[in-house]
């Protein structure tokens, strides 16, 4: 990190990273949490400044402050500098720092404990990572596809049901794939993005690896999360194959004719995951699939595609849980943001994303009114494939 001290000074705390594009709100989901300065991404950038050049001492509280930023990019969107990209890097940089003195939140050392003991933050057994496959078929040499299910969809009630909802359309749609099932080892972007380096380059040399051994040459990913640091990460820990996420396959597949979405009725607003939108400029894919079924009524949220309002749930949130506790979490601002569009379903494509807005539309008591749903399960339940 001392090399960023030189850079980080530059910033001279405009407050641009707090808002989307038109100013129109507050778009930094830490900050429109706690409503402090320090959470922003300026006044955090100022902290760790302060705090390698020996201005500030560590504290519990100090650590609580870095580790609430989601890595959503939405900062990096709205920076008028040219270090804009550079941000994330310093953030996770600053929680290298302190994941090598030993001075990480309690909440974040059990998730590093978790996966480097279970291979997954939920503390599951290894044996019991297939589970939700109900037999779906290991991945073997010749095998188009790997899908990579990850470690909310393979233990996360609401992940496992996104994870055999997309097999199905797959197997329905004559495509070639297989899963690793307990094999499956954790991606390791929440654990890069919190800091935690050498467990990260573990993971990641381990699944190349892997990947390598198996024949590997093409994986779907369950999750943007996955799709993001196999896409980004891998490539420099020998992981030599190409990566999709879901919906660029299922998009492709209604372009080719194997899936025809049949006619529905339903009024849908999508929700951008940060580690396919600003991440990986993916953008179209999800919106394509919705626009092909036949009746649904696409209605965007005021705050979408680059301006989109994270859920809350990026760098482990979906775990730690830093930002829940009020009306003002992220995932319940988007819930209500959702709802007000006047549509009936909540469209997301990231399991992440799937609890936490499930979960916010309960506490807001809109789950009457709102169903959140994956694309694929969309698209599954209002069109069979061919």
């Amino acid at each position: 990190m001392q090399k960023y001290v030189s850079q980080i000074h530059r910033c001279f705390r405009c407050g641009y990273c707090k808002f989307p594009a038109d100013y129109s709100s507050f778009n930094c989901p830490s900050y429109r949490r706690f409503r402090f300065d320090s959470y922003s991404t300026g006044g955090r950038l100022w902290l760790i400044y302060a705090w390698l050049r020996g201005e500030i001492d560590w504290s519990e509280h100090l650590a609580e402050i870095l580790y609430t930023c989601t890595t959503c990019k939405n900062c990096t969107e709205q920076c008028p500098m040219k270090f804009a990209p550079d941000i994330v890097d310093w953030i996770v940089g600053a929680r290298s720092d302190m994941v090598e003195k030993g001075k990480i939140p309690a909440r974040v050392a059990r998730f590093f404990e978790a996966v480097y003991g279970y291979g997954n933050p939920f503390k599951q057994l290894r044996s019991d990572r297939a589970a939700w496959a109900n037999g779906a078929k290991r991945y073997a040499q010749g095998d188009e596809y790997l899908l990579y299910v990850g470690c909310l969809g393979s233990y996360d009630e609401n992940g496992q049901k996104m994870a055999r909802c997309l097999v199905d359309i797959l197997k329905a749609s004559g495509v070639s794939f297989g899963i690793l099932g307990e094999q499956e080892e954790c991606c390791g972007n929440e654990i890069y993005m919190l800091g935690e380096t050498g467990l990260f380059q573990n993971l990641a040399e381990k699944n190349s690896l892997k990947f390598k051994e198996l024949g590997v040459g093409k994986v779907i990913t369950l999750c943007p999360h996955g799709y993001n640091t196999m896409k980004n990460l891998y490539p420099a820990s020998g992981g030599n194959f190409k990566v999709y996420h879901y919906t660029q396959v299922l998009n492709d597949l209604i372009k080719k004719n194997k899936i025809e979405p049949a006619r529905a009725r339903a009024r849908v607003t999508y929700h951008d995951p940060c580690f396919l939108g600003r991440h990986n400029n993916i953008y179209d894919e999800p919106r394509r699939i919705l626009q092909a079924i036949p009746g649904i009524e696409l209605v965007e949220m005021e705050r979408n595609r680059k301006d989109a309002f994270c859920c809350g749930g990026g760098s482990g949130n979906f775990v730690t849980d830093l930002l829940a506790g009020s009306a003002d979490s992220p995932a319940r601002v988007r819930a209500r943001e959702a709802y007000e569009t006047g549509a009936d379903t909540l469209a997301v494509a990231c399991p992440s994303c799937l609890t936490m807005l499930t979960d916010a539309v309960k506490a807001e008591n809109l789950d009457d009114r709102l169903a959140v749903r994956d694309v694929s399960q969309i698209l599954k339940d209002l069109s069979p494939a061919r």
